[in-house]
């Protein structure tokens, strides 16, 4: 069975458990900023443009480490990676919820994306290697995208909730008590391991890959404030090209090298990493949008907000656990059209109807369907991902395809807001910043639109990648069957 772990621990749910916590605890860190940003903002001083940097900061860091974190955890294993990226999180949350100073809460989201770094991909590999390949592993998937949708939902409201009654530094401080819990249990429960890749550790490989990486983000996020033909953005855009053109040569020469460039060789990681670009560049940015529209035109008090993003969030949950029977059923391929259709249908849609005096009954059905996609394409997407990788590489594989992921979110961001400022110009009057938000949405339809003609590079598995529920039997130690190989 390709990519199965065949030393997997005897409490393999309470393990799964463990890992879909971890990936609720990254989407709650993600999403529960959001609501809190107007109040945030307000009490330490952001300037319009400088606001975004409380989401870019996590981003830039998360996105630009994701390679040392993912080679990180074959070299010293995967639970160590998981331990370290729990304790970044908990102790950068507590200094967030400290901060008095702007630079003080951007530098704690830069450690927590870091904290991210390192837990992203040892989550998403211990699923990929505990699992396996077909049926069995979209099933975990479907449970760890789920509680991603489930963190989702506990973000928004939790946000609303705690900024409303104990004001923005409390969405800091829950995040101390999650990841420190976490922590604690998963030292008990994930069984020790051993680094799962050989050689030394690439040191040139590593210094030069993260420096490429964080300055091309860095580019990209500030380009809209700075103005594209700045000083500052052209340098760490050339630097940027510099030192990853150095990087390849690091790493086609080194006989250990952090990135091996024969995982490009694998279609389907290449296209994987692809989309989870492009999903979180227009999906995951729909949400600061959203906030901005019910906060700032409508005028939703944080705790308003924060229930209404109940419904396009557990519609997200509802589409991972979708997407991961779809999956099995159909194929990766055809699920993965399936949710791009549906996201892109919904969100046209509410490009139409949203307005200043639109209610929320009125964009409430468009959300349904936009998330309910969503959510099929993020459980889809790692599937496609992680299809053919050995296991010994799965933690770098996961790497990259989660760097897609952080990247795109940070690059779709700056990009929508320029264009919405360039729309509805950088201002707080509702109706200009509804004419922002509208484009902004139209725009982000077009990047859905795209993401289709990434999917058609995606190459199906010999024998097709859907699986036949009479060909499957149970793992031992577990209820679930699991895909059989079989050959003629």
């Amino acid at each position: 069975m390709s990519g199965i772990n065949s030393t997997r621990p005897r409490h393999l749910g309470a393990v799964l458990a463990l890992l879909a916590f971890a990936q609720m605890i990254i989407a709650i860190d993600y999403n529960i900023v959001f609501v809190s940003l107007p109040e945030i903002g307000e009490n330490l001083g952001f300037g319009a443009q400088d606001l975004q940097w409380v989401v870019s900061a996590y981003a830039v860091a998360f996105g630009g480490f994701l390679l040392l974190g993912g080679r990180a955890t074959d070299l010293f294993g995967r639970k160590r990676m998981f331990v370290l990226g729990l304790f970044l999180y908990a102790a950068s949350s507590l200094a967030g919820g400290f901060a008095e100073d702007p630079w003080l809460l951007i530098a704690a989201r830069a450690v927590q994306g870091l904290g991210g770094a390192f837990l992203a991909p040892a989550t998403l590999s211990l699923v990929t290697t505990l699992f396996a390949e077909g049926a069995e592993r979209n099933r975990a998937l479907s449970v760890w995208g789920g509680a991603g949708g489930s963190g989702m939902v506990l973000g928004s409201i939790l946000g609303g909730l705690l900024t409303d009654a104990f004001g923005w530094p409390s969405v800091f401080y829950v995040n101390v008590l999650l990841a420190g819990a976490a922590m604690f249990v998963a030292m008990w429960l994930l069984p020790d391991d051993s680094p799962q890749a050989g050689g030394g550790f690439d040191l040139p490989g590593a210094v030069t890959g993260t420096v490429a990486s964080t300055l091309f983000v860095f580019a990209l996020v500030q380009g809209p404030e700075a103005g594209w033909g700045s000083g500052q953005v052209l340098a760490a855009l050339g630097v940027a090209v510099v030192t990853f053109a150095l990087f390849l040569v690091i790493e086609s020469r080194s006989a250990a090298p952090m990135v091996p460039l024969r995982l490009f060789g694998n279609r389907n990681l290449s296209t994987g990493a692809g989309i989870t670009f492009l999903f979180m560049a227009t999906f995951g940015a729909l949400a600061y949008f959203l906030t901005q529209y019910w906060q700032t035109v409508q005028g939703y008090s944080a705790w308003t907000t924060g229930f209404a993003f109940a419904l396009p969030s557990g519609s997200v949950l509802v589409g991972t656990i979708v997407g991961g029977k779809w999956a099995t059923r159909f194929g990766v391929r055809n699920t993965l059209f399936i949710g791009l259709t549906m996201g892109l249908a919904g969100t046209v849609v509410l490009a139409l109807t949203m307005g200043q005096d639109a209610s929320y009954a009125l964009i409430a059905p468009s959300l349904f369907v936009l998330s309910l996609g969503q959510g099929i394409v993020f459980t889809t997407m790692f599937a496609a991902a992680t299809t053919g990788v050995q296991p010994a590489d799965q933690g770098i594989g996961s790497g990259i395809a989660t760097t897609g992921q952080q990247i795109g979110g940070a690059v779709g961001l700056a990009v929508l807001i320029a264009i919405a400022n360039a729309a509805g110009g950088d201002t707080k009057d509702a109706g200009q910043l509804m004419d922002g938000v509208t484009t902004a949405t139209w725009a982000i339809a077009v990047g859905i639109a795209l993401t289709f003609l990434v999917v058609l590079n995606f190459k199906k598995p010999a024998g097709g990648d859907t699986v036949d529920p009479a060909e499957t039997e149970p793992v031992a130690g577990t209820a679930e069957p699991v895909q059989v190989t079989r050959t003629a």
